[in-house]
């Protein structure tokens, strides 16, 4: 079987992922801490605290687990759907708090919390790797939604610097901040306009100055707009 090259290139294109390299770190993640808790051997979660301090602070080239899916597993497989790299890094970042604090309760002399610990990020960390359902992406996503436009407060969209005079506007539009490379981006555009609706998209890897002004947090990251660019809803 011949498999389609790679759209996203794994150690340059780091604004995304592919979305089962997460959910591989997450399964190794989540069998380690299960056997560090069951046998004793505690140094294994502070060693996995350190492989995803290293991976956050030095790249994926450096996380072994990473390493492994990109050089591995996935020229067998193939690429998997792409998707915004900012939540699995926070959830990889709630993981090397919870696994660090594990490690210091052991080190204190108290293994009922570095176990409870341990086990909890085993459980959640299995729970990704099997359904997919990342409870620390979730939160990042959630907290990004919540917050649509962060930052200031912003409630209009400067037409303008989007590339559209008001005067031209239509009545009513969508403005979608995507990325070229994500899945989930084309998936949303695509039903959007399905849908009827007019979009006009912002790729946030060529305006990141607009992405930085409107603190989009996550993409894709929609809202409805009217004529005058006045924000109605968060959209799709």
């Amino acid at each position: 079987m011949t498999l389609s090259p790679r759209t996203a290139h794994p150690y340059r294109d780091l604004d995304v992922i592919d979305a089962r390299a997460p959910r591989f770190n997450q399964a190794t993640i989540g069998v380690l801490s299960l056997v560090a808790v069951a046998t004793g051997a505690w140094p294994i979660l502070a060693i996995l605290a350190a492989q995803l301090g290293i991976g956050l602070r030095l790249g994926r080239r450096y996380c072994l687990a990473c390493l492994f899916y990109f050089e591995v597993v996935q020229p067998r497989l193939g690429e998997g759907p792409i998707e915004d790299s900012r939540p699995p890094r926070f959830a990889n970042l709630l993981g090397l708090v919870v696994l660090s604090t594990a490690s210091l309760a052991y080190l204190a002399g108290v293994p009922i919390i570095g176990a409870a610990l341990g086990l909890l990020v085993a459980g959640l960390a299995l729970l990704a790797a099997v359904t997919g359902f990342c409870t620390g992406c979730w939160m990042y996503r959630i907290g990004a939604r919540l917050r649509g436009i962060r930052g200031r407060s912003f409630d209009r969209f400067a037409l303008a610097e989007l590339g559209l005079p008001g005067a031209d506007a239509p009545d009513h539009q969508v403005v979608a901040f995507t990325h070229p490379l994500c899945t989930d981006c084309r998936d949303l555009t695509t039903r959007l306009r399905d849908a009827g609706q007019r979009v006009l998209e912002i790729d946030v890897r060529d305006r990141p100055d607009l992405a930085r002004k409107y603190g989009i947090a996550v993409v894709p990251m929609a809202f409805s707009v009217d004529r005058a660019g006045s924000v109605l809803r968060i959209a799709g």
